[in-house]
């Protein structure tokens, strides 16, 4: 989520005020998001697979997946900042349970929304059909997740794991905590995907999210496509357990409610900025030696 600031002037105290955008939009609305946006990560983000290896011929070296990396980051960025502050773009099913687990999230919502991200995955990867015909299918059943060579079920778990605790680390940082500096929640999120696929693409696909995992499966299974159905949990087990334990740990080692807590109202992009007086009284500006400024004072300030 982004934060803007409204200056204010009270006398000659300044005050700058941090407002944290609400999510108070409709369920059905914010389902709508989730879908949306979920298609949209598919479509940009699969959807580049299908580009690099329809160019490469079948084939993708390091250089194109630094470029399928780059295209999911935008792509997360941008949904984040168009749809964060009507539905939280979660569009992730392990983001939703991850909040929900650490109560920022309401559990009976939890269901309508992975539904709705799911639908919007097969949408997206239905897209990416429409727009390269079945070639997406026959090359990479519409740019599907899928273990490497000599990964097994215990590493594509663990590799899965480690990725989306990133992933998950970084929207408790930037997007979660109040303390984050404003505007850079999108941003950070999306290059946060960018790291982990140029990491572990080679291993698993890097899908760290249930939803790109069984988007194009299901797009690529409608239409004729050979799908490892078989390697789907592993994904699914993956992602849940590492967005879990990066929220767990991120409240225990950050600990951000307690910063919410504290007793001193929060500074910066976290609160309100009051100017105070070097003699300690609040309200007024400083004069030197503590003595009230006189009119010639002000004048030669204000020449300075």
């Amino acid at each position: 989520m982004t934060r803007d600031a409204a200056e204010g002037y009270e006398g000659s105290t300044v005050t700058f005020r941090a407002v944290e955008p609400t999510v108070d939009a409709s369920l059905p609305r914010r389902l709508v998001a989730e879908a949306v946006g979920t298609g949209l990560l598919i479509v940009f983000g699969p959807g580049s697979v299908v580009a690099a290896l329809a160019l490469g011929g079948g084939e993708l070296d390091y250089a194109g997946l630094g470029i399928i990396g780059l295209s999911f980051g935008l792509v997360v960025a941008l949904v984040i900042y168009a749809f964060g502050s009507t539905s939280g773009a979660h569009i992730n099913p392990a983001v939703t349970v991850a909040l929900a687990a650490t109560r920022r999230f309401p559990w009976r919502e939890v269901g309508p929304y992975v539904v709705a991200q799911l639908v919007g995955a097969v949408l997206g990867g239905l897209l990416i059909v429409a727009a390269f015909g079945t070639a997406s299918v026959d090359v990479s059943n519409v740019g599907s997740v899928s273990f490497g060579e000599g990964v097994g079920y215990p590493r594509a778990i663990l590799v899965e794991a480690i990725a989306t605790y990133l992933l998950m680390l970084t929207i408790m940082a930037l997007a979660v905590d109040k303390r984050a500096p404003a505007g850079w929640a999108g941003l950070m999120i999306g290059l946060s995907v960018t790291c982990l696929v140029v990491v572990f693409g080679p291993l698993t696909g890097a899908a760290v999210n249930p939803a790109r995992a069984f988007g194009p499966f299901a797009a690529s299974a409608l239409v004729g496509g050979d799908v490892p159905w078989s390697q789907l949990p592993a994904y699914v087990v993956g992602s849940l357990l590492g967005a879990l334990l990066a929220a767990v740990s991120y409240d225990l080692i950050a600990r951000p409610r307690d910063a919410e807590a504290a007793a001193e109202p929060a500074q910066g992009t976290q609160g309100d900025i009051v100017g105070r007086r070097a003699d300690g009284r609040d309200g007024e500006p400083a004069s030197p030696a503590g003595r009230r400024r006189s009119k010639g004072d002000v004048r030669a300030q204000r020449r300075g």
